[in-house]
């Protein structure tokens, strides 16, 4: 529906769409301080992710308690931060971020988190929580994967509004200009792409497993279908997206961005634990059905 509306706008101007144009603000000013909506935006999917979590944990099945949920609500923050944060370091620009300005590591407001990284940072979390808490990291994680899409919508949808990792030229009807863009070229709003497939999308599917289907009672499913999931989602949405500039070379000769290159593992993983996980028997055969959302 979004891109419909953007495409309409760019027909009745005549023209591509220039972001400017939107009138979309990267916060809200205070005064004293500017809040923005990145901040907002990572605020948002960890609080709806562990309300959520809290409804999932009442329902039959459940491998932790209250206490474990609070546990990891607090850990987990701290591994998407550190964790996406040190991984787009590593990943995506070690020079600028680890050797020549690394005070800019700090500065979370301005963009700059690697979904990668976030990953091994919520998974470190979550196999201290469970270590300290004594429930089994493979269950607890299919209850976790069933709300990180939360967090990787309103995400997307934040890199949009701050008007960064913008998508490859193009020419389609809804193609926009960027104001930071050096080139001011007609380019794929792919942000918007990876907040639909990323996001929505796996939202809906992850819901529907956890809600309406027997999923929750086979270890590992999950998970498995989330990181599969969502890793083909970001090697589709990539062909989109612009590549890092200091990171071109490596798309041009190879054919695909890093976060491609990145995302293949995950595929394979995730295809290889769910398919572990149909293999086995469901566990507490004997458990009721399911409630329904």
């Amino acid at each position: 529906m979004l891109l419909s509306l953007l495409a309409e706008t760019a027909q009745n101007a005549g023209q591509f769409i220039h972001f400017e144009d939107l009138g979309l603000r990267k916060g809200i000013d205070l005064g004293f301080f500017e809040l923005r909506f990145y901040s907002l935006a990572y605020l948002a999917g960890i609080v709806l992710g562990y309300w959520h979590l809290t409804k999932m944990i009442k329902a039959p099945g459940s491998p932790m308690a209250q206490r474990h949920a609070d546990d990891l609500f607090f850990y987990c923050t701290i591994g998407i931060i550190l964790g996406g944060r040190l991984g787009y370091a590593l990943f995506y620009s070690p020079d600028f971020y680890l050797l020549r300005n690394p005070l800019e590591f700090f500065k979370l407001w301005e963009g700059g988190m690697s979904f990668h990284g976030g990953v091994l940072g919520v998974l470190a979390a979550i196999a201290w929580v469970c270590w300290r808490g004594g429930i089994s990291f493979l269950r607890t994680a299919d209850y976790i994967a069933v709300n990180v899409p939360f967090g990787m919508m309103f995400g997307r949808l934040a890199n949009f509004i701050n008007g960064e990792l913008w998508g490859r030229q193009t020419d389609v009807s809804w193609a926009m200009i960027f104001p930071e863009d050096p080139l001011q070229l007609a380019r794929h709003p792919s942000q918007l792409y990876q907040a639909g497939l990323e996001g929505a999308v796996m939202v809906a599917v992850m819901l529907y497993l956890f809600w309406r289907t027997r999923a929750r009672w086979r270890p590992g499913l999950l998970v498995g279908v989330f990181t599969a999931g969502i890793g083909l989602a970001r090697f589709t949405t990539e062909f989109f997206r612009e590549p890092d500039a200091q990171l071109a070379e490596l798309a041009r000769s190879t054919g695909l961005s890093m976060g491609q290159w990145l995302t293949i593992p995950l595929i394979v993983l995730g295809l290889a634990i769910a398919a572990r996980a149909l293999m086995r028997p469901p566990i507490g055969s004997a458990a009721p059905q399911p409630a329904a959302a």
